[in-house]
Parts: C-alpha cells; structure tokens; sequence
C-alpha cells in the first residue's frame, strides 16, 4: 500500500473532479455512520433500566440521600460558631 502524500494529491486533482481530502477524514461519512439506525433486538426489553425511577438523574438523586440536610446543618453550624463562639484571649498567657 502506497501513501500519497498531500502535495501530490493535490497535484494530481483535475478540475471536474471530486477535491481530494488530504486528511483522510469525509464529514458526509461520518453524518450518515451517526444517523444510522441500528437494530437492536434487545431495546424493547433494555428500555425500563432508563425511563421512571431507574433514569440516570432518578439513580444519582438517591445515591446520596442525607447530602442535602447535612450540607445546610454544617453551614448552620459553621455560621453559628463564626459569630457566636468567639475566643476572647487572643493567645495571651499560652502556656
């Protein structure tokens, strides 16, 4: 198998003629490889594991189930012990 380097495929292009593409890569190929439809035979019965309560947002939802109350009760937390729980010594007399 020869390879024809991109000047000389460009060289050999004769007006009329599809242009040669020197990077290899055909946009309409790869339009009608991603638009094509494929049989699936086992699509009817795969279909449940990613509609209602088993789609993907439904899974990652109840995969941590506290995050939501334990994140706001630590910020509570964090607030109250900023303003309220304040050392008065400033490191004086350490010891």
């Amino acid at each position: 198998m020869t390879r024809v380097g991109p000047c000389r495929a460009l060289r050999a292009y004769q007006p009329g003629q599809s242009k040669p593409n020197i990077t290899g890569f055909d946009p309409k190929t790869f339009v009608e490889a991603a638009t094509k439809k494929r049989y699936d035979p086992w699509e009817r019965l795969e279909s449940w594991r990613y509609t209602g309560q088993f789609s993907r947002f439904n899974r990652f939802k109840g995969a941590f189930p506290g995050l939501g109350i334990a994140t706001v009760a630590f910020a509570a937390y964090c607030t109250y012990e900023h303003f309220f729980l304040k050392e008065d010594h400033h490191g004086e007399g350490h010891h």
